[in-house]
């Protein structure tokens, strides 16, 4: 659970793939997260495992909110009131 006032980084595809190769390379998880200025070096076992079962699929973030274009919001604004 999120403890108040953490704040979440978000660390690119590029950068979980390089640190991913560093690992297999034989790299130490401490190593790697000096190496590429990763804060939680839990999220390297993390990508690791999420590497293994899917591949660099895995390493994509799936966490993407919907983002609705003004055009869906002033749509879904005149359906409700033709509901009315």
């Amino acid at each position: 659970m999120a403890k108040k006032g953490q704040i979440f980084h978000h660390y690119s595809f590029e950068t979980k793939k390089k640190a991913v190769a560093m690992r297999l390379e034989g790299m130490t998880k401490k190593e790697v997260a000096s190496a590429l200025q990763i804060s939680d070096i839990g999220r390297l076992k993390v990508w690791m495992r999420k590497y293994r079962e899917l591949g660099e699929e895995g390493l994509v973030d799936r966490r993407r909110r919907n983002v609705y274009s003004d055009h869906d919001n002033e749509r879904d604004g005149k359906e409700l009131l033709s509901h009315v």
